[in-house]
């Protein structure tokens, strides 16, 4: 059995793996989603990270998931705690001593999004439906408005204090259709950082509420 710990994105919620923790569970393994206090502007990376790593506790056999922003605080625990694969998911990449904050311009970001945006004919101009909700049900949306929560200004200011990314087995998993960090986006980023090639599946940046099935059977087969 192993245990799954998964990293929610921008404002912490541990509702967004509410579709994938069932499944993992029927397949016989433990999951834990936890949550972030995404809306404290006194809480940064460091205080993240004591949270997943007191959510993973004495367990052994950790799969660590982390998703968009997620993907900063991923690397810190990987430090700090004994790990067997990580997965990131439509993640921010950091690189060792680089804020949330800085990331979108070292990236080029918004150039890629524009340019997704111009070639599959959607607004380059950011909105919520457009860019998280395109492909997530009415109904899993309107479930989950309770729990959103806006993401604070101090995380982004929060340095990802590594030095070199942790020697721990690591896979990339892309949405075909994200809006947010297009394939492309993500593969080129993918492997400028870490020298890897994403896995691709459908579904948006909001892969684990658009195609849960698809992400908890990506996750077990490894």
């Amino acid at each position: 059995m192993s245990t799954f710990v998964l990293i929610p994105g921008a404002g912490g919620t541990a509702w967004y793996w509410s579709r994938v923790v069932p499944l993992l569970e029927r397949a016989g393994h433990e999951a834990v989603a936890v949550d972030l206090p995404g809306d404290d502007e006194n809480a940064g990376l460091p205080e993240y990270t004591r949270l997943v790593l007191e959510a993973i506790g004495a367990s052994t056999d950790v799969v660590l998931v982390a998703q968009s922003l997620g993907g900063f605080t991923a690397p810190l625990v990987c430090d700090r705690a004994s790990v067997r694969e990580l997965v990131l998911v439509n993640a921010m990449i950091p690189a060792p001593g680089e804020t949330p904050g800085e990331w979108w311009a070292n990236t080029g970001w918004d150039a890629a999004r524009e340019s997704a945006a111009a070639a599959h004919g959607y607004s380059p101009e950011f909105d919520v439906a457009t860019y998280f909700l395109h492909d997530v049900p009415p109904d899993v949306a309107a479930t989950g408005e309770p729990y959103q929560r806006a993401e604070a200004n101090a995380v982004f200011e929060s340095v990802c204090g590594f030095t070199e990314w942790p020697s721990v087995p690591t896979r990339v998993l892309t949405g075909r259709e994200d809006r947010f960090f297009p394939m492309d986006f993500q593969r080129r980023v993918a492997r400028e950082r870490l020298g890897l090639t994403p896995d691709v599946i459908a579904g948006g940046h909001l892969l684990a509420l658009a195609n849960p099935e698809g992400v908890a059977k990506y996750l077990l087969r490894g």
